[in-house]
């Protein structure tokens, strides 16, 4: 009998963080186990007692892995009503305050056993191999597939000395992306160009929003207005996550979209200048806190304003569309996904963003057909990874000797032969850098290191 396929998705962040890398990754590994063809294990972050207080919302906080665990199991059944039989285990990892984001510490492919290390899913290929310290990720497994989420140079560009920074990063990007990955997918052409990488959206809804489009589509039959609300916008409160952009909009155009009411949703670090800056328009824009976007409050809602250019593919968009709202984005190479959509509709400029601003609120939204339903679900998403990724042309076997751990492969290829080169360069460089977990999580984690020095630390512990 052959054995099933182990695919290992490794990724950045977990619930209750409700961040993009903690939701798609969980979503994707429900739906790579649905049919029962694969074995699937998603791995995910265990941070200390201090950063779960620091990261995750309304207090929440966990005192062991299981006990996390058992919360994004719940999580994830409720939205989906699948049995979730895959597997999640857990790497020590840190926040960083001033990269806002989770990093991992010590060597995280040793959370898979060495005879399940078949397919690699990096979510956030960059982020996870910056300060990778331990074995070659196309060493340990057969197949290494990356999926990138974030524009990471749009962000670091908006920093001060932004430019000089986006531009050693980008080379930095496609230095260990090179040496990592055998096929990088990027969700839309507004990510960076990456060695052997191919743009595919591979990310659905939650199950719940397409409900509430189906729900709106019945409800339109049967009235003429299924919509009773105006505009609205969702997202964390950070200037750049759209809101400049909205707000320089709205500033620039008040006499021409005279009447117009917004609400903005949201909570994060910019809120209070936000909320003056909003405050100064003579438009009315009501700031309300943060919600979950499947709320009831905003089932009414007919336009999402989203004029974004960070986003990669913005989850609140798919989200909008899904419930069968009327969506307004700007002309951008990371909304081309959204364009096949009825409801989308796209701007230029301001004068463009005025003309279809005040068009969509004296309209209806087209109700969504069950082919534009389909697309924006998970089973498409998840079909759309399939064959992006190409999982029937695995090798059969590994690229190497029986010793994972070797650098120096004996091939005569001066492209490998400069691969290795690069990768002991890394493996060198990350030995100064690379951080290491502390005793509490080693204990938490039940891990045995046996060379806390390189960073490496086995699989748990038998009990």
């Amino acid at each position: 009998m052959n054995k099933k396929q182990h695919i290992a998705i490794f990724t950045t962040a977990s619930l209750p963080w409700m961040t993009g890398t903690a939701v798609n990754p969980l979503f994707r590994a429900a739906y790579l186990a649905k049919d029962g063809c694969r074995k699937v294990t998603l791995v995910i972050p265990w941070l200390s007692k201090s950063d779960q207080e620091h990261v995750y919302p309304n207090d929440i906080t966990f005192s062991s892995p299981k006990e996390q665990e058992k919360y994004v199991r719940q999580w994830i059944e409720q939205r989906t009503e699948l049995s979730c039989s895959f597997n999640i285990c857990f790497y020590p990892g840190k926040f960083s305050r001033s990269k806002r984001s989770i990093l991992a510490l010590g060597d995280i492919t040793e959370s898979i056993p060495d005879e399940e290390s078949d397919i690699a899913v990096l979510e956030e290929p960059e982020h996870l191999t910056w300060y990778h310290h331990g074995k070659r990720w196309k060493i340990k497994f057969r197949l290494v597939i990356g999926i990138v989420h974030t524009n990471y140079l749009e962000y670091v560009k908006r920093e001060k000395n932004g430019r000089a920074y986006a531009f050693l990063l980008k080379y930095i990007n496609n230095w260990v992306v090179d040496i990592y990955c055998h096929k990088v997918i990027r969700l839309s052409g507004a990510t960076q160009e990456l060695p052997r990488s191919i743009i595919c959206n591979v990310h659905g809804v939650n199950p719940k929003f397409i409900e509430i489009g189906m729900q709106k589509k019945e409800q339109q039959k049967l009235e003429s207005q299924a919509f009773t609300k105006g505009a609205y916008y969702i997202g964390k409160m950070v200037w750049s996550k759209g809101y400049k952009e909205l707000l320089n909009l709205l500033q620039d155009h008040q006499n021409e979209l005279d009447g117009l009411e917004v609400d903005l949703f949201g909570t994060g670090e910019d809120s209070d200048q936000i909320q003056d800056a909003a405050k100064e328009l003579s438009l009315t824009i009501r700031v309300n806190p943060g919600r979950d976007h499947a709320d009831p409050i905003f089932h009414d809602y007919k336009v999402f304003l989203n004029p974004s250019t960070t986003d990669v593919v913005c989850t609140t968009t798919a989200e909008a569309l899904a419930m069968g709202k009327i969506v307004i984005c700007a002309d951008h190479i990371s909304n081309e996904f959204f364009k096949q959509f009825a409801n989308c509709r796209t701007f230029k400029d301001g004068k463009s963003f005025v003309e279809v601003t005040r068009r969509a609120l004296t309209e209806q939204p087209a109700p969504l057909t069950d082919s534009e339903m389909h697309e924006l679900s998970w089973d498409a998403a998840t079909s759309r990874f399939l064959e992006a990724a190409e999982l029937d042309k695995i090798p059969d076997q590994k690229p190497t000797k029986s010793d994972s751990k070797s650098f120096m492969s004996s091939s005569l290829s001066f492209n490998k032969m400069s691969e290795d080169a690069s990768a002991f360069m890394h493996f060198v460089g990350t030995a100064l850098v690379s951080p290491v977990p502390n005793e509490q999580q080693i204990k938490e984690l039940g891990l045995n290191i046996t060379s806390k020095k390189h960073g490496f630390f086995p699989r748990k512990v038998a009990s």
